[in-house]
C-alpha cells in the first residue's frame, strides 16, 4: 500500500486548485473582503473537527496556502490518516486577513471531501478487522478527482484497486457479453489477456455465478470478482477457489455496505472492494474558527 501524498496526488490538487480559485474569485476576486477587511489587516485561523472522523487532504491545503502566500505560517497540528474528535484543531494558518477568507470555502471543500472518504473507509475497515479480506475502492471516482480521492482510501485504511484503465486487465460483464457469441467467453478472454497482458499488470475477471466461476478457475487469472453473491454463495465460491486454484485471489463486490461488510469478509474472500468509499462518503464537517478580533 501507498499511503503518501506523492507527484501524482499533488499534480492532482494542483489542477483541482485552479479550477475552485477560478470559479471561486473570478474576476474580481473576494468582494466581501475587498469591501470590508482593510488590506493590511492580519489575523490567524484554525481548522476545527465539528464531528468525528479522520483527517485527509491537509497537503492540499498547505499547496492553498502557499497560493495567497500563507505557506510559512501553515502548521498542521495533525496528520492526514489521524482520527480526530470534536472540537480538535486540525491546523493553524495566519496571515493576510482577506487571504484567510479567499482560502477558506476552498479549503474546507478539500478537507471535508476527503476526510470524508478516510473516514468512511476507516469505517468499513474497522468491519472485517480480524479476518483476511481488505477494504478496495473502484474507479466510482469523481471526474477530475481520482488520484485525491485513491489517496483519501488509503489514509482511511483501505486499498486501492487499479487505477484506471489503463493499469490492469478487468475482464467485466459487458466484455463476456459482446464475447459471448464465439463460445466460452471467459476461456477466450483469459486466454487473450495471458498472452498480452504487459508487465506488472494482473489479470482479473468477473463472474455472475458459480459456474462461471468453476470456469474461471480452470483458466487461473490472478483475481476472480465474485459479484453479487451473498454470504452463503461467497463461502462456497471460497471453498471451490481453495479446492481448485489456491493461488487466485477472491474479491467480492456489489452493493456492499456496512450493514453486510462483515459478513461477506467471514466467508474467507481476499478482497471486498466498495464503490460507496468515493460515491458516497458523507463530508467529514470541519470548520474555520478566527482567532480573536482585528490585528
Amino acid at each position: 500500500m501507498r499511503p503518501e501524498f506523492g507527484a501524482a496526488e499533488r499534480r492532482n490538487a494542483e489542477v483541482l486548485i485552479d479550477l475552485a480559485l477560478a470559479e471561486d474569485l473570478g474576476q474580481s476576486g473576494d468582494l466581501t473582503a475587498t469591501v470590508t477587511i482593510p488590506s493590511q489587516a492580519r489575523g490567524a485561523a484554525r481548522f476545527v473537527a465539528r464531528t468525528e472522523g479522520v483527517v485527509a487532504g491537509l497537503p492540499v491545503v498547505a499547496i492553498l496556502a502557499e497560493r495567497f502566500e500563507l505557506g510559512d505560517s501553515w502548521q498542521p497540528l495533525v496528520e492526514d490518516g489521524d482520527r480526530v474528535l470534536p472540537g480538535a484543531a486540525i491546523a493553524r494558518v495566519a496571515g493576510s486577513m482577506r487571504s484567510l477568507l479567499a482560502l477558506e470555502r476552498t479549503a474546507l471543500n478539500f478537507l471535508q471531501r476527503l476526510g470524508g472518504i478516510a473516514t468512511l473507509t476507516a469505517r468499513f475497515v474497522a468491519q472485517v478487522a480480524g479476518t483476511r479480506a481488505v477494504i478496495l475502492d473502484t474507479r466510482k471516482t469523481t471526474p477530475g478527482w481520482r488520484a485525491l480521492e485513491k489517496y483519501a482510501v488509503r489514509r482511511g485504511g483501505g486499498r486501492n484497486h487499479r487505477i484506471g484503465l489503463y493499469d490492469a486487465i478487468m475482464i467485466k460483464d459487458n466484455h463476456l457479453a459482446w464475447l459471448a457469441a464465439g463460445g466460452d467467453p471467459i476461456g477466450s478472454a483469459l486466454a487473450a489477456a495471458r498472452a498480452h497482458a504487459p508487465p506488472g499488470a494482473f489479470v482479473e475477471v468477473e463472474v455472475e455465478s458459480l459456474e462461471q466461476l468453476d470456469r474461471a478457475l480452470e483458466c487461473g487469472p490472478d483475481i476472480i470478482l465474485v459479484d453479487n453473491l451473498g454470504p452463503e454463495a461467497l463461502a462456497e465460491a471460497v471453498r471451490r477457489r481453495d479446492r481448485m486454484a489456491p493461488g487466485v485471489l477472491l474479491e467480492a463486490s456489489g452493493g456492499v455496505t456496512l450493514a453486510t461488510v462483515a459478513a461477506l469478509a467471514k466467508t474467507g474472500v481476499d478482497r471486498i472492494s466498495v464503490g460507496a468509499l468515493t460515491h458516497s462518503a458523507p463530508a467529514l464537517d470541519i470548520g474555520l474558527d478566527i482567532e480573536g478580533g482585528q490585528c
